[in-house]
């Protein structure tokens, strides 16, 4: 047995080495796993040890970092027992009081443990743990050269687990830019772009490279006067060092795709401690729907205005005017009058009934009353009901023999087949109006054809949106362009599709389909 009562003899030859492997490990290693490794072989060779580890203070405990020459058996038993509660609490010297403890007599006294604090400014980060078979006897120089090279190991593992964290941000924040639905560029101090992200980069219609290094001006082009400052007037005028820092713009955004797009941006400085300009964060959100939203708003409100106005003028003036003292009015008139009034009231009465199931559409649909349902019977009570009220149309009925019975709310469809015939009715001055049924294996198709001059094609496409009317619409008919819309969504509510057909100078046929 050999009896050490210092550290070896060719320590000090090696002494000067070991420091300067652990300030090269300072400069060249940011890994932190390699890091700790490199710092415990030398650790090993160090304190001419057979074995050792390294455990690191976190947040929820001590924990096994690097481990080398150890038993996996004892491996397995500490690394749960560094993370009991008990053991979290401990101290270093507590720690290795513990390590040294177990080292012994899991070694049948074999073995002692030599502990280093590692300590970066001035907070202990973990502890170097040596395995080795002779006493801690050292000199006080000894003591002093160890606890060098503890500092300085404890200073390269706190860069690396500070360079860790970094790397950890910066992927939060790539993954943070990169996710975002709005589209984000990051300016320097001169407003060239550092950075574009994906949405932005889809939203402008070109490739991020082609975008970063330009400057803000040279992107963000507007097609008509923003409403706000631009950044460029902001800037003249003192920004960022006025009161309120953020600024916002809004307008058309002319890019490389074909259309502008309406969008608001947010601009906000990012300032150094010194208060000098060093980014900008810009935010760009489309705001179509906003902006499409406001015009259904200002639609709705100039349609349904309109609408309303009109019956309610003409039930007021007949009704005035049947109230009249200085007039008799004989019966032929006065049946005449109240028939205008009934027609006005029951359209007014539909037009809020039509507003209602819009409303109840939008707060999350219709409800659905189901049973069987003889689609032919229904278009037969139809046609009787609005041949009464339009003797200039002829109005046909066209189903195959043994039309299958559906299940569906009747209420509900005889709704849909209405919209559809009055639509025909409206825009067809006379002529033949055919409702007519197709059977297919899994599904049955109605269609409602007319003679009228049919639906130009750029309006096809846009029919059946809430409130939309064709210019020739607005002309000629009375409405407020629920109809259609209320169809479509009672349609796809059994789960049928409703489309109109193209026919080019061969009136219009709307057609929709169910399923059997």
């Amino acid at each position: 047995m050999s009896i050490i009562p210092s550290m070896l003899p060719d320590f000090r030859v090696r002494q000067r080495d070991y420091l300067l492997e652990i300030s090269r490990a300072l400069t060249q290693e940011l890994d932190l796993e390699k890091l700790l490794a490199r710092i415990l072989r030398i650790s090993i060779e160090m304190l001419a040890g057979q074995a050792g580890l390294i455990a690191l203070k976190q947040a929820d405990g001590w924990r096994v970092a690097a481990a080398h020459g150890i038993a996996p058996a004892f491996l397995s038993y500490l690394t749960p027992l560094l993370a009991e509660e008990k053991v979290r609490e401990l101290d270093v010297r507590e720690l290795n009081r513990m390590l040294k403890e177990l080292t012994y007599t899991a070694s049948m006294g074999l073995l002692n443990g030599t502990g280093l604090p590692l300590a970066a400014h001035q907070q202990v980060i973990g502890v170097i743990f040596i395995f080795r078979n002779y006493p801690d006897l050292f000199t006080p120089n000894d003591r002093v050269l160890l606890q060098s090279f503890a500092d300085q190991a404890a200073i390269a593992v706190f860069n690396a687990q500070l360079y860790g964290q970094v790397s950890y941000e910066k992927k939060r924040l790539d993954a943070l830019l990169e996710s975002a639905a709005d589209g984000i560029l990051i300016l320097d101090a001169r407003m060239n772009i550092e950075r574009c992200n994906e949405a932005f980069s889809r939203m402008y219609g070109q490739a991020r490279e082609e975008i970063s290094g330009k400057n803000h001006d040279q992107i963000i082009r507007w097609k008509k006067e923003p409403q706000g400052n631009t950044l460029e007037e902001a800037v003249r005028n003192g920004w960022p060092l006025t009161p309120n820092a953020t600024l916002y713009v809004e307008g058309d955004l002319e890019r490389a795709l074909p259309q502008p797009l309406p969008v608001g941006i947010t601009y906000a400085p990012l300032l150094s401690e010194e208060g000098k300009l060093r980014n900008v964060l810009v935010s760009v959100r489309d705001i179509t729907h906003f902006r499409t939203a406001d015009e259904i708003k200002a639609t709705f409100i100039s349609i349904v205005s309109h609408e309303l106005r009109t019956p309610v003028a003409l039930i007021k003036g007949y009704a005035s005017t049947l109230r009249r003292d200085d007039a008799r009015w004989d019966k032929h008139t006065i049946n005449d009058s109240l028939a205008v009034i009934e027609e006005e009231a029951d359209r007014l009465s539909k037009m809020i009934d039509d507003l209602l199931d819009a409303s109840r559409l939008q707060a999350g649909g219709l409800s659905l009353n189901q049973a069987d349902v003889s689609l032919p019977s229904l278009a037969s009570r139809v046609i009787a009901r609005f041949s009464s009220q339009s003797p200039r149309h002829i109005l046909v009925s066209d189903f195959p023999q043994n039309f299958p019975v559906i299940l569906g709310d009747e209420n509900r469809l005889e709704q849909v087949l209405s919209n559809l015939v009055s639509n025909a009715l409206k825009y067809t001055t006379d002529g033949e109006i055919k409702i007519s049924g197709a059977v297919r294996m899994d599904q049955v198709i109605v269609c409602v054809s007319d003679q009228g001059p049919g639906i130009e094609a750029k309006d096809i496409p846009h029919i059946f949106d809430r409130f939309y009317r064709s210019t020739n619409a607005v002309k000629q008919t009375k409405g407020a362009g629920l109809g259609l819309y209320l169809a479509r969504a009672i349609v796809e509510a059994h789960g049928g599709r409703i489309w109109a057909d193209p026919q080019p100078d061969a009136g219009a046929r709307i057609c929709f389909s169910l399923p059997r």
